[in-house]
């Protein structure tokens, strides 16, 4: 089977944010981020070169009230574009899991490509609030990027925190366990035509 090349151009602008995406599904890990936001920069350069996806994506937000709107929706448009260059989903293995370690800090994250969008993100193991600056960061939105980045790409994902302290490290082996899960998710096998019983995803 051969690979697939499947780029998305996407575009979204609100009175919070004006955000443009390219999108290679099948690319080499070459990432061009500008959120305005260091640490998330350096988060979806993680995403992008672990998952072998090449991004460019460039957010002017309201960072003036926080980085909320700018985070939640840079997730809405990846998951947009993910969606559009996945379905209908056919000739890739569907399931990936992957523990990615981070020094003291452990994240597992388990992805179905099932065009349902699903999001479970446990970081129990934290022992303390999940809350916080990493430099310009808020901890807290982390969660808010996955869910939509799930919802809008129609994938069903588990986030578990198996241990950790530094938060740094936490988030980085998400964002790291996340992509390593999908690229093998979404591995070609020619075995495989549409990876479900029902006929379709």
């Amino acid at each position: 089977m051969e690979m697939q090349t499947q780029c998305v151009e996407l575009a979204r602008k609100t009175k919070e944010t004006d955000i443009t995406l390219s999108l290679n599904l099948y690319g080499s890990g070459n990432v061009e981020i500008q959120s305005g936001i260091g640490f998330f920069n350096h988060m979806l350069e993680s995403l992008g070169k672990h998952s072998l996806m090449d991004i460019k994506l460039t957010c002017k937000g309201d960072l003036d009230v926080d980085g909320h709107h700018s985070i939640e929706d840079c997730g809405i448009l990846l998951g947009k574009a993910l969606n559009q260059a996945i379905y209908p989903a056919v000739g890739i293995e569907r399931f990936g899991n992957a523990s990615v370690v981070m020094d003291e800090a452990c994240v597992e994250c388990d992805i179905d490509v099932s065009n349902r969008g699903f999001l479970l993100f446990d970081t129990h193991a934290y022992k303390l609030p999940f809350k916080g600056m990493v430099g310009g960061f808020d901890v807290e939105l982390t969660e808010e990027f996955f869910r939509a980045l799930c919802l809008n790409a129609g994938l069903s994902v588990h986030i578990v925190l198996k241990r950790g302290k530094n938060l740094h490290h936490i988030i980085e082996a998400m964002f790291k366990a996340f992509a390593v899960s999908f690229r093998r998710a979404m591995n070609t096998n020619p075995r495989i035509s549409i990876p479900s019983t029902k006929g379709t995803l």
